[in-house]
């Protein structure tokens, strides 16, 4: 109704106007039934009226549209209208509809198309580095452990872009049920075993066996795997040791390490933010976090990290389902 009366408030002031003028010219050429001239003025006014009255029954839609966002995509498909105007705006919202969605689904289409490649990608890199793994884990020549370790990284980057693409997918790759939580805590560590030996930083676990939780178990190991790597490569000369504790309601991943200053902490969920501590890691690429709590996020759960600039950090995973 405002938008109504503000577009036609200009029409509504010049016929006033005019009839104004029309009175005027009359009067000063000595015409004097003024009975006769405001029953004219009068006529003016309820033909506008009426014209006023036609114009929003028959634009009432066209008006509402424009007043109130659309809160559906398919509410652009309502006819507005049979006047010209509301009937040209329906065609052109209809055409735009039609675009967009062709749009949308093409970009649908690439979108898994190019899931599809990483996904393939992935495993094929994943074969020969295994070959790697096999002839390598049977020399006892420190290069082929250094070979090792290097392929181990290689693998681990691996995961991060497999997991980064299927958080696109996430509802498809999801599954909630028991899970043990020392049982996971300790394969995720069997699996870093060589980035602790090498780093000559322990893990210290304070999880009761017998701790069952809701949760999805994959997703659940890459969360830790990324925070147990963060702990030990922030931990390296500064302390020997990391400890993960772990109850009912949460489990936590505690290092002493270099820490993380005051003025990134509310900032290392951002994608491919490293912060400070960044320069000094060059192998830092600031998604493991953001991909983190990407995943609790998505699970439901919750996470919250502490940290302090020379005493380390603790993250604190809460199982809220």
């Amino acid at each position: 109704m405002k938008l109504f009366f503000r577009e036609h408030l200009p029409l509504i002031i010049v016929n006033i106007i005019q009839m104004i003028v029309v009175l005027s010219i009359y009067i000063l050429d000595g015409y004097r039934n003024y009975l006769t001239a405001f029953y004219s003025l009068f006529i003016g006014i309820v033909l506008l009226t009426v014209y006023l009255f036609y114009r929003y029954v028959t634009h009432k839609n066209f008006y509402r549209r424009l007043s109130h966002p659309t809160h559906k995509l398919d509410e652009v498909n309502e006819i507005l209208g049979f006047a010209p105007l509301p009937e040209a705006l329906t065609q052109l919202l209809k055409s735009q509809y039609t675009e967009y969605m062709n749009e949308l689904h093409l970009q649908e289409r690439k979108r898994n198309d190019h899931l599809t490649f990483i996904n393939q990608w992935v495993h094929q890199m994943k074969t020969p580095l295994s070959v790697i793994q096999l002839i390598t884990q049977e020399e006892e020549d420190e290069r082929f452990t250094s070979i090792q370790e290097e392929v181990d990284k290689i693998g681990k980057g691996l995961d991060m872009v497999l997991y980064a693409a299927r958080l696109e997918v996430f509802e498809h790759d999801f599954q909630v049920g028991p899970v043990n939580l020392r049982k996971i805590t300790e394969q995720t560590i069997t699996e870093n075993k060589r980035l602790f030996i090498k780093n000559r930083v322990y893990p210290e676990i304070q999880i009761d066996p017998n701790i069952m939780i809701e949760s999805d178990e994959k997703w659940l190991m890459f969360i830790l795997n990324q925070l147990i790597t963060n702990a030990v490569k922030y931990s390296v000369g500064k302390s020997q040791k990391i400890f993960i504790y772990g109850s009912e309601e949460h489990i936590e991943v505690r290092d002493n390490g270099i820490g993380i200053p005051k003025a990134d902490i509310k900032r290392v969920f951002n994608p491919f933010y490293t912060g400070e501590n960044g320069r000094l890691y060059r192998e830092s690429t600031g998604m493991g976090l953001y991909l983190v709590k990407e995943i609790c996020d998505r699970i439901g759960h919750e996470i919250k990290i502490e940290s302090e600039v020379e005493k380390g950090t603790t993250v604190k995973i809460t199982f809220v389902v």
